[in-house]
């Protein structure tokens, strides 16, 4: 009888197998008339972008000119060499800033003085990149930061000056094909595009507020570290390179081992140029002609989370460049009770998200805005014993402000000045009423970035 078990067993893994390996065959060889066409027409950056380790830089291929390390050169075009030769590239980004900002930006509810502003000089990030192609086919990527900012007071009165770094990214990534890749490890995970930017080609000052903050931190609902998470993803081209998937399973949020999966899931058609940066740029300073709509999604037990956001970045002549991003989400916790229920972590709420700048190519400088809008409709229960309404008034808020770039040599470096408020609605325990507050925030930033 056992002999039997075994051979059904070992019948039914051959299959498996089987048609395992016909699947990666036939999306090898759809793809297989596209990458001739590529390398025989020599269009400038595809061959880079189908085997590119450089996954933290955008489409700014010029930065490496830059780079005092010849091994950080290497050929830009693909290997027609019978011979592979692995190689390895070696970064770092940094954002240090001088900063004025109201206590009440960040705790408005509880600030003994929020109209009082603090000033300060801070290290924000310091990441140390190391990128390499293992083989013709596999690359890797891994990358450190801060795990708190340098330069800012503890709560015992101290200030921060000693920080161990953490690693932020691990991943390996194989390429079966144009239409199919496979992500492994550690890695940025987001549904919405400014949640998969890179860090050194922003448009604005730093990411979004409202659109993944429950994706931060090891405390957060998601167990996130940065928007980080550990799992498996998938990413692919269709239809000329057009059309871009990305789909993957995490371990999300761990409450005792038996959770379910976290899957995240986008859709991006890209109108004109194709966007095949792994992480996206915020701007592209006028290289690029990108218009590009998305939808994603993101769910783990009762957590769903539904977006869709557009993507413009054009050059209106030689002069300049508009960039616009714009997107909207819809999340929830679930009304549902239970171990594994996200109910009382995340209320139901809508994320309105825009950013628009223009960029003078002979100045080198970038204007922009952005605005934010949160607005929490929970449930009541996901309150935790608050009424609604009350609730719904104190987790509400927006973002609105704007700011300077100036690049002295693209994301190379440049010099960045801000200045962001952000509004709550704020209770008057006398009357039992919300009054509307807006505290801000000004930012000097430098960012100097090699890869």
């Amino acid at each position: 009888m056992n002999q039997i078990k075994n051979s059904l067993m070992g019948y039914r893994l051959r299959r498996y197998l089987c048609l395992t390996g016909l699947l990666v065959v036939v999306l090898q060889a759809s793809q297989a008339k596209n990458t001739f066409d590529v390398v025989k027409n020599g269009e400038e950056g595809d061959s880079l972008e189908r085997h590119n380790p450089l996954l933290d830089i955008p489409h700014f291929n010029k930065i490496r000119k830059y780079s005092k390390f010849s091994f950080n050169r290497g050929k830009e075009n693909e290997q027609v060499d019978s011979v592979f030769t692995p190689s390895i590239h070696v970064g770092a980004i940094v954002h240090m800033y001088a900063s004025a900002q109201q206590d009440g930006f960040a705790i408005p509810h509880t600030a003994p003085e929020p109209n009082a502003w603090g000033k300060g000089f801070s290290l924000y990030r310091a990441r140390v990149l190391v990128g390499g192609q293992l083989s013709r086919k596999g690359s890797f990527f891994m990358e450190t930061d801060l795990p708190t900012v340098i330069g800012v007071g503890n709560t015992d009165g101290t200030k921060n000056v000693k920080v161990s770094p953490i690693i932020l990214d691990a991943q390996y990534q194989h390429d079966f094909s144009n239409a199919f890749q496979l992500i492994v490890g550690k890695q940025l995970v987001s549904n919405n595009r400014n949640g998969l930017q890179g860090a050194g080609a922003l448009l604005a000052n730093d990411f979004s507020y409202f659109q993944y903050p429950y994706n931060m931190f090891e405390d957060s609902p998601l167990q996130g570290n940065f928007g980080r998470d550990l799992g498996v993803n998938t990413r692919g081209f269709l239809f000329k390179d057009k059309l871009e998937y990305r789909l993957g399973a995490f371990t999300g949020r761990i409450v005792d081992g038996k959770d379910p999966l976290r899957f995240v899931g986008r859709l991006a058609y890209n109108f004109f140029e194709t966007d095949k940066d792994y992480y996206y740029a915020g701007t592209n300073l006028g290289t690029r002609r990108l218009l590009t709509w998305a939808v994603g999604y993101d769910q783990q037990g009762s957590y769903q989370n539904y977006s869709s956001d557009l993507f413009v970045d054009y050059p209106l002549s030689d002069q300049g460049a508009v960039t616009l991003s714009a997107a909207f989400q819809y999340m929830t916790g679930g009304t549902s009770t239970g171990t594994h229920s996200f109910a009382a972590l995340i209320p139901a709420q809508t994320v309105q998200f825009l950013e628009l700048g223009y960029y003078f190519k002979q100045a080198r400088l970038q204007p922009w805005i952005k605005f934010e809008n949160n607005q929490i409709s929970a449930d009541a229960t996901q309150t935790g014993g608050v009424a609604p309404a009350r609730f719904d008034k104190l987790q509400s808020g927006s973002v609105f402000g704007g700011g300077l770039n100036y690049f002295f040599n693209d994301i190379g470096t440049n010099l960045r000045l801000s200045y962001i408020t952000r509004t709550y609605n704020v209770e008057n325990e006398a009357t039992s009423t919300f009054d509307k507050r807006t505290y801000g925030q000004c930012w000097l930033q430098l960012q100097f970035f090699i890869f």
